[in-house]
């Protein structure tokens, strides 16, 4: 017996006396970073932070007819797959779920999961599954992080129940700059900073990116060469230090990045996901092209050389400042600011290849429906999502195409987050 344990004495700590407990055999790992077990009345139970096989005393958290969620007080019977965790809020933070693991552990474990979900949702049996590309480093990769701030303005992360601020004193995952840089802020207990984002370009610069509620901007003074701002809901940002935007640079192009524009959090492997689709699609001097959630215009850049127009699709207005830069040199790209939904469905656009990266929550009905009028010789669906990229697999395949291959990239480790890229083509008729 391991009484005690450091990974679950802190999630011990905020449990209720009264709670029920159990002691359970975890089976399987599912996707979202939980593990499965069976409590005595045989109902599915969800516990954080364990592994298949090992005997845990967990307490339940919250009920329902067909399930359980539980949190560990006790691991009574360990797996020889366990390792140490690097950091010390592992098992409270909500950010981690794998640090447990081995690296090569986490990719086999992403590989499982996505399967499983082409399994039980898509219903593809054996889907074309590529071994899963992992990041050239499994720490420090983020360019990236965002902290939430607590009521003296101490800087943290949401606990792994939901609900509370966990303030941190460490943290694996950010590039070393952002790391030297957060323990030095001090934005006191008035500043009206409710969230603050840092981020890191390949050029070393750094940006602070403070978000409050009233549209005037706090207090500030800085004393190294850092570029900050202000950003409230529904009015315009406030430049506080340096530039409103960062510099990127992937396979030998620049990027602008806006404050308020999303951007790949791992350089490294956006570089990869943008060659996997140069190598895998087809290009000719006639292809049409649509790319639906073009953020910064990161995949049109390399898709624009290759095709005779490409039409993008944005909802974003700065993440289209920032498109409208990076993509200055090419006269065959149209750019929308709208929502994929809207302009689908008042354009009547042709093309032979279509690219979707949507947000978590996948593709939208409408954007289904539109699919079957466009009817493009070739999909190419980036998710960030296994479960909703299955559900809309399901729905491609019934339109009349062909997954021909299904590759994750580990832009997340230590977290159960599993990017992919999805290649489909349309069945040609003497075929069908």
């Amino acid at each position: 017996m391991l009484t005690g344990h450091p990974i679950f004495n802190s999630c011990a700590e905020s449990t209720n006396q009264m709670a029920e407990t159990y002691q359970v055999k975890m089976e399987k790992m599912v996707y979202g970073g939980d593990c499965l077990g069976r409590l005595p009345d045989g109902r599915a139970v969800f516990v954080p932070f364990v592994l298949p096989g090992e005997v845990v005393q967990v307490e339940i958290l919250e009920e329902k007819k067909r399930y359980a969620r539980a949190f560990p007080l006790e691991l009574l019977e360990d797996s020889p797959d366990r390792i140490a965790p690097r950091c010390i809020h592992f098992g409270a933070c909500g950010g981690c779920q794998y640090q447990n693991l081995d690296y090569a552990k986490q990719l086999e474990l992403k590989e499982t999961i996505i399967r499983d979900q082409f399994q039980r949702i898509a219903k593809i049996d054996d889907p074309p599954l590529q071994p899963i590309v992992p990041s050239p480093s499994p720490w420090n990769y983020r360019n990236t992080v965002q902290f939430h701030l607590g009521q003296f303005g101490e800087l943290g992360y949401i606990h792994a129940d939901g609900e509370h601020l966990l303030p941190i004193e460490e943290c694996h995952l950010p590039q070393g700059a952002i790391n030297e840089l957060w323990p030095q802020l001090e934005l006191g207990e008035k500043s009206g900073v409710y969230r603050l984002g840092i981020r890191l370009d390949t050029y070393d610069s750094l940006m602070l990116i403070m978000e409050g509620e009233d549209p005037k901007p706090p207090e500030f003074s800085v004393d190294i060469p850092i570029s900050a701002v202000y950003t409230p809901p529904n009015a315009r940002l406030t430049i506080l230090a340096g530039d409103d935007h960062l510099t990127f640079n992937l396979l030998d192009r620049n990027f602008q990045v806006s404050a308020r524009s999303f951007f790949q959090i791992n350089t490294a492997m956006a570089e990869k996901m943008i060659s996997h689709l140069l190598q895998h699609l087809s290009f000719s001097d006639e292809t049409r092209a649509i790319e639906l959630y073009a953020g910064v215009g990161l995949f049109s850049a390399f898709i624009a050389p290759h095709v005779s127009l490409l039409t993008a699709i944005e909802s974003s207005g700065s993440a289209c400042h920032d498109f409208t830069t990076n993509l200055d040199e090419f006269e065959n790209v149209i750019l929308y600011e709208a929502e994929v939904e809207d302009v689908l469905q008042t354009l009547k656009m042709e093309a032979d290849l279509l690219i979707a990266d949507p947000p978590r929550a996948g593709l939208a009905p409408a954007v289904h429906d539109a699919l079957g009028t466009i009817m493009p010789l070739q999909i190419a669906y980036i998710s960030c999502d296994p479960a909703t990229l299955a559900r809309d697999v399901k729905k491609i395949l019934d339109k009349g195409y062909r997954l021909l291959s299904v590759t994750p990239f580990d832009l997340f480790p230590q977290t159960s987050h599993i990017e992919s890229i999805n290649i489909f083509e349309l069945i040609p008729p003497e075929e069908e």
